[in-house]
């Protein structure tokens, strides 16, 4: 049972996460974009079975790859999410329909990571999935954390009075 649960509390964290990229969201300055992401690792941890121990070896290559997918799928979902300051210098991101191609390009590679696991005997459970889930909110939070660093650096800063704008590749 609590595999069950487990995987409804993942299914729930990426509905969620993805029903607030695809509207406008406010990103606040509070540099607590890693609490979700830290707290699911956590738990993911905490959980036994994260590495099959009939396959170790096999099973620790498919952890690496499912965390670097996690990892390329993060970044370029931060790159493509539009990051722009409003009229009165809240900062400001939605995903776009190139965060869509990386969001189906990621579950592609998961499937076939999971498929090609179970093909050769390597048992998975909700762990693996968790963690990747983690690293790929982490990424994302960094990255955006990183444009908005630099959007400041160009436009002078959260206080800046111009108009709202989307800059370089962030233009609608």
């Amino acid at each position: 049972m609590p595999g069950f649960v487990d995987v409804l509390a993942i299914i729930a964290v990426v509905v969620a996460v993805v029903v607030r990229q695809f509207s406008a969201q406010r990103i606040s300055d509070d540099r607590r974009w890693w609490v979700l992401p830290g707290i699911l690792l956590v738990v993911s941890l905490r959980e036994p079975g994260l590495v099959d121990p009939r396959h170790a070896a096999s099973a620790v290559v498919f952890l690496c790859a499912e965390l670097a997918v996690a990892l390329v799928t993060g970044a370029a979902w931060g790159r493509t999410s539009r990051l722009w300051r409003g009229a009165d210098g809240s900062l400001w991101t939605k995903g776009g329909r190139a965060t869509v191609f990386v969001w189906a390009g990621g579950l592609a590679l998961r499937a076939s990571l999971y498929g090609a696991a179970t093909l050769v005997g390597i048992r998975q459970n909700s762990s693996a999935l968790l963690s990747a889930l983690s690293v790929t909110l982490a990424v994302r939070g960094g990255v955006l954390m990183w444009r908005a660093r630099r959007l400041d650096a160009v436009h002078g800063g959260p206080g800046h009075e111009a108009p709202a704008r989307m800059v370089g590749r962030d233009r609608a």
